[in-house]
């Protein structure tokens, strides 16, 4: 049983990594195109890794802010990573130096590979798997698309900025829309974190009603009694 399931989070964490990872090509190709240099956008792969967050800053680039304003909405979205990381640490539980690179890693997709395992041995294979195969692939992608913008006219004709999105919601809806009272709650989360989302869709920024339903959701998850 053990060996199965590690196989199976072994495979949810590659599939979910280079799939997700392709998108990397928008992203280089997006951001060369914003005006930012392969090396720039490179860099940005390197140490921001999360995909939500740099689309973000070369947006507001390629609008004609500056990248002081890109950089603030960048930072504003990375905050969901530090409300996975409450629930990671002990999940994964990193000591030592190993914090830093794991913390590195937690992101949308590996914490949705991570929690969508069995048991703790699992998820944390689930999570190393997706954190290596998403970072080598987003990274190589990234190169890929920057280098190559001179031959893509239009870089969003390419679709490939829906696959993050699509596969977390992919490897979320399982836990949705199972059977059972134990997926009631969840569902009820889900469903007020999107009312709250929704609802602040019209008076806030970009991303913002993200981060306004995650600290709503949060603090829902926090009283709930153990």
């Amino acid at each position: 049983m053990e060996t199965t399931t590690r196989s199976s989070a072994i495979r949810d964490g590659l599939g979910v990594g280079i799939a997700v990872g392709l998108a990397g090509l928008a992203f280089g190709a997006t951001a060369v195109t914003a005006g930012l240099s392969v090396a720039q956008a490179c860099v940005l792969s390197l140490f921001a890794f999360t995909g939500a967050s740099q689309f973000a800053m070369v947006g507001v680039v390629a609008g004609g802010g500056n990248l002081v304003a890109g950089t603030a909405g960048a930072l504003l979205l990375g905050i969901r990573n530090g409300l996975y990381g409450l629930r990671m640490a002990d999940l994964l539980g990193a000591r030592g130096r190993r914090r830093f690179p794991m913390a590195h890693g937690v992101i949308d997709e590996t914490t949705a590979v991570a929690l969508a395992q069995p048991d703790r041995e699992s998820a944390r294979t689930g999570f190393l798997v997706t954190f290596a195969s998403l970072y080598l692939t987003w990274n190589a992608t990234t190169l890929a698309g920057a280098a190559g913008t001179s031959w893509v006219a239009d870089p969003a004709l390419l679709g490939l900025d829906v696959v993050g999105p699509a596969t977390f919601l992919a490897i979320l809806w399982p836990r949705l829309t199972g059977g059972g009272a134990e997926t009631r709650t969840p569902r009820l989360i889900a469903a007020c974190g999107a009312a709250v989302a929704l609802a602040a869709t019209p008076f806030t920024p970009p991303g913002v009603p993200v981060l306004i339903a995650a600290v709503a959701v949060l603090a829902v998850i926090l009283r709930r009694p153990r």
